[in-house]
């Protein structure tokens, strides 16, 4: 058996063209566009690429799209203060905080400062709560795009036995939740659990959300499984060059795409949907701010 690649990356093309689509209908219909603001604190490169990224694609969708770049001297309360004229601001619908913050400035109280309705990553503690009881939430992007994916491979979820490995607020939990709201049976794997083959074995769905490279083999996958990669791992690749990386996911892809029926590759799998999904949830988000339909298949 040879696994079926899901192609994150035309997914979420597919996903965007959707967005800009609600966004074209907002505007033209009541006179709306959809705004995202992004507080970048610091030059962490990583997240200076990100957030370059999220502005591009923001603006490529018709959408409002406002960056606030703060030097990491920047003190918790200018930060609070940025975040409350963000709250009260109507043009912005979408809020997100890039993480990780500098140091001497704490996440959870910034994070728990946006306002929920417009957290559009999904991490405020209320989202988390309306999440975990099946109600309206802002759902965390990346779960939320291996969601999509899933549901677009299999069309019911119901009754599918999936196990996520790696228990992370970001990632593992909100995706058991959501697999739970899909009604799945779901297992959540971490470092301490006794067996890890033999409860990955039985899996329907495995989500791999670990952070450790091609930690997972393919004997340890049931023959037809789906698999959702989220790790991204960089590993030295001297065959490729003095210097040059490669990168991996959580599962050894090799092996386990001889095993499973569906798997997403790294790169081109989860990755793209995080940020689509964002601008998915931005727009969720605008609906809900101004009373409308939530457009249809872009949130859980």
């Amino acid at each position: 058996m040879t696994a079926t690649i899901i192609d994150g990356k035309a997914f979420a093309a597919q996903v965007r063209g959707q967005v800009a689509q609600h966004v074209t209908r907002l505007k033209d219909d009541h006179g709306i566009t959809p705004g995202l603001a992004v507080v970048l604190v610091g030059a962490d490169p990583a997240s200076e690429v990100y957030v370059k990224s999220k502005g591009k694609m923001t603006k490529e969708v018709g959408m409002k799209s406002v960056e606030h770049r703060l030097a990491d001297t920047t003190s918790e309360a200018e930060l609070l203060a940025l975040i409350d004229t963000l709250n009260n601001d109507n043009s912005i619908h979408g809020i997100l905080v890039q993480l990780p913050l500098p140091d001497h400035l704490n996440e959870d109280l910034v994070i728990s400062a946006i306002d929920p309705a417009k957290d559009v990553d999904g991490f405020h503690i209320s989202n988390v709560g309306l999440l975990g009881t099946g109600q309206k939430s802002m759902v965390p992007c990346t779960p939320l795009g291996c969601l999509m994916m899933l549901r677009d491979h299999h069309g019911t979820l119901s009754g599918m036995d999936a196990v996520v490995i790696g228990r992370s607020n970001i990632v593992g939990k909100p995706m058991a939740q959501l697999l739970l709201n899909d009604s799945c049976t779901v297992t959540i794997a971490h470092s301490r659990t006794k067996d890890l083959a033999a409860v990955v074995r039985r899996a329907d769905i495995v989500i791999a959300a670990v952070g450790r490279p091609e930690m997972v083999p393919g004997d340890w996958i049931k023959p037809g499984a789906t698999i959702i990669d989220v790790g991204i791992n960089r590993l030295d690749a001297p065959e490729r060059g003095e210097g040059k990386t490669r990168l991996v996911g959580d599962v050894d892809f090799d092996s386990c795409a001889k095993v499973a029926g569906a798997i997403t590759p790294v790169p081109g799998g989860v990755g793209p949907m995080t940020i689509a999904c964002l601008l998915a949830n931005t727009v969720t988000a605008c609906c809900r701010a101004h009373e409308l339909p939530e457009p249809e298949g872009l949130t859980a």
